[in-house]
């Protein structure tokens, strides 16, 4: 988790952008994966690597609660939520339709650097073995297309929807067939926004989004079942 800034001087003004400097250290850690779903989050201990008081953490602890990110277990404290199989058919579910439409989006507006930065990343992703790296290589594709839709309102619920996608344990390619698999439909989706195809390229995420669906839940059920034989 990055050292944010210390805020200068005191007052009101100082402990609200301290809390917000910490409240945007905390998202960016369950985003990165440093705090696994179910994972007890410390008050105390957070205070301490940020350099901060214990007032701005609480501020951004409710902040977090309030977002579904964390919530608060009888008996062990605030824990980074997890998110059941139901929660996440839903989750898939909206991801079709926002991500569908921002692919859409970004075969009438991005910009030609734009669609050059997303064939850079496509070309990165070939012959990468390392799960990790295929996940960052992942979300900044993604990423690149929210941002080439060009729509402030789409790009900031998608955003909501990336920090909910950071409560599901593992990645998807941590499976060996997922790589190659998700890489031609990444480029399905290119092929489409490169030809300005905005049915296509909608069509193209849409079905990206359901193959990630199927891979989550079997990454899913793995992990559950290993997690079960860990606690017997």
């Amino acid at each position: 988790m990055s050292k944010p800034t210390r805020g200068t001087g005191g007052g009101r003004s100082a402990n609200q952008s301290r809390a917000g400097q910490v409240l945007d250290s905390l998202r960016q850690a369950i985003r990165d994966g440093h705090y696994a779903p179910g994972e007890r989050v410390r008050e105390t201990e957070v205070a301490a690597a940020l350099g901060v008081s214990r007032t701005p953490v609480r501020e951004a602890f409710r902040q977090l609660q309030a977002d579904g990110l964390l919530t608060m277990e009888p008996w062990r404290g605030v824990v980074v939520a997890q998110m059941d199989q139901q929660q996440m058919v839903e989750l898939y579910a909206m991801r079709q339709v926002l991500e569908g439409t921002a692919a859409g989006l970004a075969a009438r507006h991005a910009a030609a650097s734009q669609v050059a930065a997303l064939g850079d990343l496509l070309d990165a992703s070939e012959g990468e073995t390392d799960a990790v790296k295929l996940a960052d290589l992942n979300r900044q594709f993604h990423q690149g297309i929210y941002d080439a839709a060009h729509n402030r309102f789409l790009l900031k619920a998608l955003n909501a929807l990336r920090d909910s996608m950071a409560l599901l344990p593992s990645t998807t390619y941590a499976l060996a067939e997922r790589p190659p698999s998700a890489l031609v439909e990444h480029r399905d989706i290119l092929t489409a926004i490169e030809r300005h195809d905005a049915d296509g390229a909608e069509r193209a995420a849409r079905a990206h989004i359901a193959q990630a669906e199927r891979a989550r839940l079997k990454v899913v059920l793995e992990w559950e079942r290993e997690h079960k034989g860990d606690e017997a």
